[in-house]
């Protein structure tokens, strides 16, 4: 009978270990002609995001190397920013590891862990919504549900909001149907997101001093809220291009994955469609698809983690208040077409060049 304490104790310990191992280390540094793109076509993607409002930051990674990196003064490579909804995309992690440590599945009713806070006569809508409808938006509420009074996230109020469309039929973007999954991971294991993440997810990937407030009821905010450094959401972007595997390491299950950044359902007909393109291209769990069979996680203003498996590619980007459409344009235009399959010729000069206009960044005013 002794056998599951000793493998428990040793599983514990594999986690105390890890990150110890990982700790704070950065992905290593290459030159864009090493990783096959011209050190020009990288200059003329920061020129463009510098042509657009309140850019603060980018990363871009190619072949597992940061090839460019830079940063609008007086924005910095070590200041945390807020990434607002990408905070779903590490929110969704959460939500897949609790499934691989069994604690829920997607099929799981969402009334199922709130006794306390269900209307007293639930409408079979509600009764319906699974977990899996919550992390496709699909919930089926026709607007979203407000906050309560106090201005605060509520679980009891987002199910007391009515449910007019059968759940998994109708896509409607929708924040509190976030915080209602980290609530979920945390009544299933006793730990807040941010807390749940940090041995299986921070820790391994180096991410120091994330930081993820939570609401009065205790819960990470899960749709937004989590700040980190720039170099951290690409390493994250990272590990989804990598099928969830780091440094030898499978993190995250590689059949999660799949599904998260999958086109689970349509969202061509929701007002985000509005914005651009890439808002047309469906939706996964908590990941948007994009176009150029891309898929990133994207927050309100312009921060984002684009991942581009086809050209083994991520990009991070972090802004004020920026044109989103554009920034991904920026990449579509500019470093999308530069990608060759092997190593190009050195450029010295190029890289001159580039390092110049990266070094001359500087945030820009909100134009009126």
């Amino acid at each position: 009978m002794r056998v599951p304490s000793i493998l428990s104790a040793l599983a514990t310990l594999f986690l105390t270990i890890v990150p110890l191992i990982n700790a704070a280390e950065p992905l290593s540094r290459g030159t864009p002609e090493a990783q096959g793109i011209s050190s020009a076509a990288v200059r003329d993607y920061v020129e463009a995001l510098d042509k657009i409002d309140t850019m603060h930051s980018f990363v871009v990674v190619r072949h597992g190397e940061v090839i460019a990196e830079g940063w609008w003064k007086p924005e910095a490579a070590d200041k945390p920013h807020v990434l607002n909804s990408v905070s779903k995309s590490f929110n969704s992690t959460a939500v897949g590891l609790a499934i691989t440590d069994r604690k829920l599945s997607l099929d799981d009713p969402v009334l199922k862990f709130f006794p306390d806070d269900a209307p007293s006569d639930p409408s079979a809508n509600l009764k319906a919504m699974t977990v899996r409808d919550l992390l496709t938006m699909c919930g089926g509420h026709d607007s979203e549900p407000k906050q309560s009074t106090d201005g605060h996230p509520s679980v009891k109020q987002f199910l007391a909001a009515s449910v007019v469309h059968q759940p998994g039929t109708h896509f409607l973007y929708n924040g509190m149907g976030s915080y209602t999954l980290s609530a979920i991971v945390t009544k299933v294991t006793g730990q807040t997101v941010g807390d749940y993440l940090k041995p299986r997810l921070f820790e391994p990937l180096g991410i120091e001093n994330a930081e993820w407030p939570s609401s009065p009821e205790g819960y990470s905010l899960g749709a937004h809220g989590l700040y980190l450094r720039t170099e951290d959401i690409a390493k994250f972007g990272l590990l989804y291009l990598q099928k969830g595997k780091w440094k030898g390491q499978q993190l995250i299950p590689e059949k999660w994955v799949e599904q998260a950044t999958a086109k689970q359902v349509p969202n061509d007909q929701e007002s985000h469609s509005k914005i651009g393109a890439d808002w047309r291209e469906g939706y996964g769990f908590q990941f948007w698809r994009c176009q150029h069979n891309a898929f990133r996680g994207d927050g309100a203003g312009g921060q984002f983690v684009v991942v581009m498996p086809d050209q083994d590619m991520v990009v991070a980007m972090t802004a004020g208040s920026a044109n989103m459409q554009a920034e991904l344009d920026a990449i579509w235009d500019h470093l999308l077409p530069a990608c060759r399959t092997e190593a190009i010729a050195a450029d010295t000069t190029g890289q001159e060049k580039l390092k110049q206009s990266i070094g001359s960044l500087v945030v820009r005013a909100k134009q009126k």
